[in-house]
């Protein structure tokens, strides 16, 4: 399997690793003990043996699901989580710590920047520059700088990073570089091509795909050199280096904080990411032709999306993504329409939050996932009072577009 495409892996993944009765899934353990006939082979599992001991640290269906995800990344390795925010938060908390220096792109998604703010008061400093420019990020370099943090595409503003001349530079300095790759999905690009030496996906959106399942995942690209990275604590330098940091973030992250993705909720993602490549493509040519129609609006004062040449950094990201622009937007109504009522008039989009679905999703951004940031941030960042943020779904475009034109009509 090791020159088979992206969706022909995933789909075949379970059974080549062996599933009984011929099965072609893994089945659904939910069992949280795991027995031992060998009391030593108890210890050994304890003492860093492959195995499993209690559901908190994992499962052999999350386990399945890592491997997905794994080679999706093209990585070495990967730790599933109950959220994508539990994910980031264990990065974070298992490998920095009070006195060091994080860098991170200014455009992030509102609750990442709360979770920056609770790093703050535990005494790790945060510097949030414009990291469409890495001579921005170049510059916010200090001598207890230890890790820099992105994500591909911004949400909502769809600003795209800097982010293979990041990396070059992490690489460099010898920087911890974390991309959260949700947006683009590892099927537009591996954070590894950008360099990474972690990737965090949600996999809540895109991945799972259906607006069903929670989860988050960590997969080490094997780029970064672990035996360099001071924070690495000493019961955990043991072995081949390229083990250490994912070992420390599921010991801390699972076994210390309990932020454990369930067997259910796995199962429902690697079914869910074995479709990722086609949802993608449809939703991605949902949102451009999308794009495009309100782009053209009278009614629109601009639309935010890397698809379309205004785009600031069109052209980046249409070498970084393989000609693929994401599917989700941020689009700004003229100021004279009423934002809740426009909302109201539409019926084949879902007035929710969360993003990824089958179905196209959006909110207004100033009054919902972006309200407690505060108006000051929110002018920051170019989040208008009459932004919408739209997650394209994999919808007939005919009837998305028929949507927005009555909805815009009157």
């Amino acid at each position: 399997m090791a020159n088979s495409g992206f969706t022909t892996e995933i789909l075949h993944s379970d059974r080549r690793m062996g599933c009984e009765h011929g099965a072609v899934y893994q089945p659904l353990h939910p069992s949280a003990e795991y027995a031992f006939a060998d009391a030593r082979e108890l210890a050994a599992v304890f003492q860093g043996k492959a195995g499993f001991s209690y559901a908190r640290q994992g499962t052999p269906t999350t386990a399945a699901l890592e491997k997905k995800v794994t080679h999706m990344e093209q990585g070495i390795g990967s730790v599933s989580f109950a959220t994508g925010m539990a994910a980031l938060t264990a990065i974070f908390f298992t490998l920095l710590k009070a006195g060091d220096h994080l860098i991170s792109s200014k455009y992030i998604f509102g609750n990442t920047n709360s979770l920056f703010g609770t790093l703050q008061g535990l005494g790790v400093e945060v510097t949030l520059v414009d990291a469409t420019d890495v001579e921005q990020v170049k510059a916010a370099l200090q001598p207890n700088t230890v890790m820099v943090f992105t994500e591909t595409i911004a949400n909502p503003g769809t600003q795209i990073a800097d982010l293979s001349a990041i990396g070059q530079w992490c690489a460099e300095k010898q920087l911890l570089y974390v991309v959260d790759n949700t947006l683009s999905t590892p099927w537009l690009a591996p954070a590894k091509a950008f360099g990474a030496g972690l990737a965090m996906n949600s996999l809540s959106k895109y991945i799972a795909g259906h607006g069903n399942a929670l989860g988050g995942m960590v997969t080490d690209t094997g780029l970064f050199d672990w035996s360099n990275y001071a924070n690495i604590a000493e019961v955990y330098r043991k072995g081949d280096a390229k083990n250490w940091g994912l070992t420390q973030i599921k010991k801390k992250g699972l076994r210390d904080m309990g932020g454990t993705l369930n067997s259910d909720a796995a199962h429902r993602i690697a079914t869910g990411a074995e479709t990722l490549s086609l949802r993608m493509a449809k939703a991605c040519s949902n949102a451009l032709q999308l794009a495009q129609f309100l782009a053209a609006h009278p009614k629109v004062t601009a639309v935010h999306y890397p698809g379309l040449s205004t785009h600031p950094q069109h052209e980046r990201a249409a070498a970084l993504f393989n000609g693929y622009f994401g599917a989700l937007m941020g689009v700004e109504l003229a100021p004279n329409i009423d934002i809740f009522e426009f909302l109201n008039k539409l019926r084949v989009l879902v007035l929710s939050t969360h993003l990824g679905d089958t179905r196209s999703l959006t909110l207004p951004v100033a009054h919902t996932i972006y309200y407690e940031m505060g108006a000051e941030r929110r002018a920051l960042m170019g989040i208008s009072d009459n932004l919408l943020r739209i997650s394209v779904g994999i919808e007939d475009y005919a009837d998305l577009e028929a949507d927005f034109a009555q909805a815009l009509s009157e």
